[in-house]
C-alpha cells in the first residue's frame, strides 16, 4: 500500500495545478505566478492583537475600544479579491487548500508554542454532511501535523442552527451565534488553545466561541485564521470638509 502510495504520489503529485485557476503549475506550488499576483499576503504591518493588515504596526481602534477575548490572532492573507475567490473555493471543494494554507501559517504560529492543543469552530453535523469537510476542522488537523500540537477532539460542538452570516451586521451575528457553541468543560480546562476558522470579517464567531471556552476554564486562547478583512481605520474629522 505505501508503495502504491509512493508511486502514485511521483506520477500525481498533489500540487500539480494551481489551487485557484486550475492551471498545470508543475515545480511550482500553491497558486501559479499570475493568481498569486491577485492575493494579498497578510505580511508586513498588522494589528498586534487580532492581526489584521493595518497602515502601521500599532493597536486597532477596535482592539483598543474592545479588547478580544483571545489573547492574539494570526491569518495567511487578506479577505480581498484573489484572497475571497480562495476562501470560497476552500470551502467549496478545494479541502486540499488546507496544506497552502497550513504552509503559510505555520511559521506565523510558532510563537504559539506553548499550547496545549488545537480546536477548530464547528459545523453542524448536517452542515458537514452537506459540504463533505469542515474546512476550519482541515485547517486545524494540518497545522497540528506542522507544529506538533495535538487536535483536541470533541472540544467543540456546535448545538443550535444558526443563520448564514454573510449579510448579518455584527449586532445580528452576535444574536444569531447566541448558545450555538458549547465546550466541553474536561478537554479544555486549564489549557492554552489554538482556535481554528476559515476567515476573520468581524471577529464576532471568535468572540462567542472564545468567550464559551473560557466560559468553560479555557486559560488562553490564540485565533487562527487562513484569511481576515484589511482593518480601515474610520476616516478622522476633518473641520475643513464638514
Amino acid at each position: 500500500m505505501k508503495f502504491i502510495k509512493w508511486i502514485g504520489g511521483g506520477l500525481f503529485p498533489e500540487n500539480y495545478t494551481c489551487g485557484l485557476c486550475g492551471r498545470e503549475i508543475f515545480g511550482q506550488k500553491g497558486l501559479c505566478a499570475k493568481c498569486a499576483a491577485k492575493v494579498t499576503m497578510n505580511d508586513g504591518a498588522t494589528c498586534p492583537v487580532c492581526g489584521r493588515k493595518t497602515a502601521t504596526d500599532s493597536l486597532c481602534l477596535e482592539c483598543k475600544q474592545n479588547a478580544p477575548v483571545f489573547a492574539k490572532a494570526v491569518s495567511a492573507i487578506v479577505y480581498k479579491e484573489g484572497g475571497t475567490r480562495l476562501i470560497y473555493k476552500f470551502k467549496r471543494g478545494g479541502a486540499h487548500l488546507k496544506d497552502y494554507f497550513a504552509d503559510l501559517l505555520s511559521g506565523k504560529c510558532a510563537q504559539f508554542s506553548d499550547a496545549d492543543g488545537i480546536c477548530f469552530v464547528p459545523m453542524s453535523p448536517k452542515d458537514k454532511l452537506k459540504r463533505g469537510y469542515n474546512q476550519s476542522e482541515l485547517l486545524a488537523r494540518a497545522l497540528s501535523e506542522r507544529l506538533n500540537i495535538p487536535v483536541l477532539e470533541g472540544a467543540l460542538k456546535k448545538v443550535k442552527k444558526t443563520a448564514q452570516q454573510k449579510r448579518l451586521t455584527r449586532q445580528e451575528r452576535a444574536e444569531n451565534l447566541r448558545a450555538a457553541f458549547k465546550a466541553d468543560r474536561e478537554v479544555v480546562k486549564g489549557k492554552t488553545l489554538i482556535l481554528t476558522d476559515d476567515v476573520m470579517t468581524t471577529g464576532t464567531t471568535a468572540e462567542v466561541i472564545c468567550t464559551e471556552l473560557k466560559k468553560r476554564g479555557a486559560e488562553k486562547i490564540y485565533f487562527v485564521t487562513a484569511a481576515s478583512v484589511e482593518y480601515i481605520p474610520p476616516l478622522a474629522f476633518n473641520p475643513i470638509m464638514a
